[in-house]
């Protein structure tokens, strides 16, 4: 299960763990213009625990999980305008 809720600054989706156990944590992303973070609680000493994604690293992250072992480099997005 999932929701999402779109705030001022930030679109934040929450994923809720609803499989067999051991359960985890639910994990939190933020989307804001220039970075995207994930979190989660540690359930060891109850502290969120954060990293922050720049949008290149989340476009490699989406690429990576439909591609199999290797090295890649995704070539840059050209947006010029005119080009299809």
């Amino acid at each position: 299960m999932f929701t999402i809720e779109h705030e001022f600054d930030s679109t934040t989706v929450t994923l809720v763990d609803e499989g067999e156990n051991p359960l985890q944590e639910d994990v939190i992303l933020n989307a804001f213009a220039e970075c995207v973070t994930v979190e989660q609680i540690d359930p060891r000493n109850d502290q969120v625990q954060r990293i922050t994604l720049s949008y290149t690293q989340v476009r490699d992250l989406a690429a990576a999980l439909d591609l199999p072992e290797g090295v890649y480099r995704l070539a840059p997005e050209d947006t010029s305008p005119g080009d299809s």
